[in-house]
């Protein structure tokens, strides 16, 4: 009984998606309960209680409060039997993050509304190399931007995009609608087999993917081609 009980403490016995860190890789931050979450920061219980029912005895501290335990200091949570300074730091310092993430104004993500809105947030890495770079944005569902990545750059005549690439980032970060870009330094607007080719692949890869190609842009300098304004995605 005492083996089993034993057992019973230590979470690297428990299966995996009871685990608080495995569960967060497996099912993400929102599967975990305050408790779990509060557990993945001590790390450790103590020799009779686990991780997770440590960290339950702090919310218990507080009511269940995480406004007031955002309150309590590192002398306060020591208080606590088996909160030492290292977990009480740990614990301070998590939620004075979070504050201060909540006082900051998020900043406005561009909406991409037309080829016009792509090239101008485009425009300024593309439009005066020397050799060829390929760019995406990725957006959410709303048609903002998520992020603007470069994919890979070549020579004064060409560039590789691999539609793995993209495909692999819009998945990360959850896309739903990627713009593909790149520039011809030689100031030639028109589009190549290759461009059409990589278009047609990319078109046809978001739709099993649900991930839309929005457009593909040619910057040449100044100007630029849109593939979705001559109805070409």
């Amino acid at each position: 009984m005492e083996i089993n009980e034993s057992r019973k403490l230590n979470i690297k016995n428990w299966s995996p998606e009871d685990r608080p860190r495995e569960k967060l890789v497996m099912k993400g931050t929102g599967a975990l309960s305050d408790a779990e979450l509060i557990a993945i920061l001590i790390g450790t219980g103590t020799t009779k209680i686990t991780a997770v029912e440590l960290a339950r005895q702090v919310l218990q501290h507080v009511n269940n409060d995480l406004h007031s335990l955002a309150r309590l200091t590192v002398k306060d949570l020591m208080k606590i039997k088996g909160i030492g300074e290292a977990k009480a730091i740990t614990i301070v310092a998590a939620l004075e993050l979070g504050r201060r993430r909540k006082e900051l104004e998020p900043e406005a993500k561009p909406k991409i509304a037309s080829s016009k809105d792509a090239f101008e947030l485009l425009r300024g890495d593309l439009m005066d190399l020397p050799k060829e770079e390929f760019w995406v944005l990725l957006l959410n569902r709303a048609n903002r931007v998520i992020t603007k990545r470069r994919i890979s750059e070549g020579g004064v005549s060409g560039t590789v995009a691999d539609p793995k690439i993209i495909f692999k980032l819009a998945l990360e970060e959850l896309a739903s609608g990627v713009i593909v870009a790149h520039n011809h330094p030689s100031g030639n607007l028109s589009a190549s087999q290759q461009d059409i080719d990589l278009t047609r692949k990319l078109k046809e890869g978001g739709k099993l993917l649900e991930i839309q190609l929005l457009d593909h842009i040619i910057v040449a300098g100044t100007r630029y081609y849109s593939f979705a304004d001559n109805g070409q995605v």
